[in-house]
């Protein structure tokens, strides 16, 4: 008998139409929530409402379409105050007595500042460029710049730093092995490798059959420095210091210890089975100072050959915060908004928690103009880019690249159930179940993942098209490209852009 007291609503309805079921029981071998299950002695196929996630498995795999799944209203009076998010977290607190965690990047129906962002477009003036006729350069160099060149003799007499070339400004976010499984990073791996950008490790080390994509690998140091040793940090073509995540600023990770195989406590360099917990901070970095000594004792280890990333969430005063990371000896400042994703996270601290990438981005790209470091150093921007016209309006708010780790997931099966913390995902790409890791075949994964990068390619090089230019380059912080709407003086003050209309 159900605890009525721990009784929560369903969020959502399994409708079974018996016409069109023929009892094939695709539905249940597929269900890994037990949301559908078989009964013999009825000979019927029952579904379990509260048990359902959403991932929308069954209705995928059904040959009849006979099943649909619906989200469900929430049946409470309506409260104004108090919705049906507030009176669940209250019941969940109090039965369980712990604080709920859940996945994904926050679901709250916070303002998507791209979406009241406009392109420009060329007219009459400044005629538009016809793609499919000229060349439009996309190639993007990531890095420590330099004031000026010096040539001698017709040959180059400055020392340049070391730089990633990227053929398209963007990059497969960090996705730690843990969080994902073998196959789903094998299949980012080769994409990475065909598309000629990079793939980054996340702070779970680096399996080491994935070696062999040396040239397309950003390896990340986080506070639990797993799985970081000498190979794996020759293996790379930069390094990644994680200082904050976007969707979980302020705390550390953690990897429940049934996740923790065999091969993914070899990569990690800590016991089978037991918890991988990431701390908060770094307990060697409590100042700027001491960020400069982390960023320069990797420089050391790798003979001044890699640029160095840092990655921080985007929270208040961020451009300060970039500044000294700038000033710190960082090459690559790496901006994660609180809309991206995590594999786990406390509710409270995912959907209220940072600033959105847009906000964050435009800020640090003005302070360190302002202060003269903007040529020197590189920006990524991550945590919320959805499409082809978010890397658009990302440049043009002056990102040089974006990473994608939702859309990456998403392309090849995430249907974003936000059940990744659970172990059981039904896609087969955040579990170590060897059963559901078999969903993912990595040449059909890493194929899927191309196509969708060269469809944005295609995307921005139309609309670059459009807008009269013909390079990547020439569209970076470049925001009277953009006009904003349905957004105050202040926000617009913030992302530096104009009203439509002006």
């Amino acid at each position: 008998m159900k605890d009525v007291k721990t009784y929560t609503p369903p969020d959502f309805h399994v409708i079974r139409d018996p016409d069109r079921c023929i009892k094939c029981k695709a539905c249940v071998e597929q269900c890994s929530f037990d949301a559908t299950f078989y009964d013999e002695e009825e000979d019927k196929i029952w579904n379990w409402d509260a048990k359902c996630v959403g991932c929308n498995r069954c209705a995928a795999f059904c040959p009849t379409e006979a099943i649909t799944i619906e989200n469900r209203t929430s049946p409470y009076r309506i409260n104004e105050s108090w919705g049906k998010w507030n009176v669940v977290g209250v019941k969940k607190r109090a039965a369980f007595g712990g604080a709920p965690v859940v996945s994904m990047g926050a679901d709250k129906p916070y303002i998507v500042y791209w979406d009241h962002m406009l392109i420009n477009a060329s007219q009459v003036t400044n005629p538009s460029i016809d793609p499919l006729r000229e060349p439009m350069e996309l190639k993007t160099f990531l890095g420590k710049k330099v004031d000026h060149l010096e040539i001698e003799n017709g040959k180059l007499k400055t020392a340049l730093s070391p730089q990633l070339e990227i053929e398209l400004p963007i990059m497969f976010a960090a996705m730690s092995y843990g969080a994902l499984n073998y196959n789903v990073i094998e299949a980012i791996g080769r994409a990475a490798l065909e598309l000629g950008t990079y793939f980054n490790s996340g702070e779970g080390g680096l399996h080491k059959d994935h070696y062999k994509f040396k040239g397309n690998i950003i390896v990340q140091v986080a506070s639990g420095r797993f799985g970081v040793h000498k190979e794996y940090l020759d293996v790379a073509s930069a390094i990644e210091i994680k200082i904050g995540q976007g969707a979980k600023p302020g705390i550390g990770g953690h990897l429940p210890g049934e996740k923790v195989t065999a091969s993914i406590a070899q990569t990690r360099m800590i016991p089978k089975g037991t918890d991988a917990l990431s701390p908060a901070p770094h307990h060697d970095i409590y100042s700027i100072e001491d960020l400069r000594e982390l960023i320069f004792a990797l420089k050391e280890a790798t003979e001044y050959k890699k640029p160095i990333f840092v990655k921080i969430a985007c929270v208040h005063n961020i451009a300060a915060i970039a500044s000294g990371v700038a000033q710190a000896g960082a090459d690559v400042i790496v901006l994660d908004g609180f809309k991206g994703g995590t594999g786990a996270s406390p509710q409270v601290i995912r959907d209220n928690v940072g600033l959105p990438i847009e906000l964050g981005l435009a800020s640090v790209d003005d302070r360190l103009r302002q202060e003269g470091l903007r040529g020197k150093i590189s920006l990524i921007a991550s945590g919320g880019i959805r499409n082809s016209m978010d890397v658009v309006k990302a440049i043009a708010l002056g990102a040089d690249a974006v990473y994608i780790g939702t859309a990456t997931l998403i392309a090849i099966g995430c249907t974003m159930c936000q059940q990744c913390h659970t172990g059981r995902c039904a896609w087969g790409i955040a579990t170590q179940d060897p059963f559901l890791s078999k969903r993912q075949n990595p040449n059909i994964a890493a194929q899927r993942l191309v196509n969708l990068v060269n469809v944005w390619g295609l995307e921005i090089k139309e609309t670059l098209g459009a807008m009269g230019i013909n390079s990547i380059e020439s569209l970076k912080g470049n925001r009277l490209a953009l006009r904003g709407f349905d957004l105050n003086e202040k926000e617009m003050e913030i992302l530096g852009i104009l009203h439509a209309g002006e």
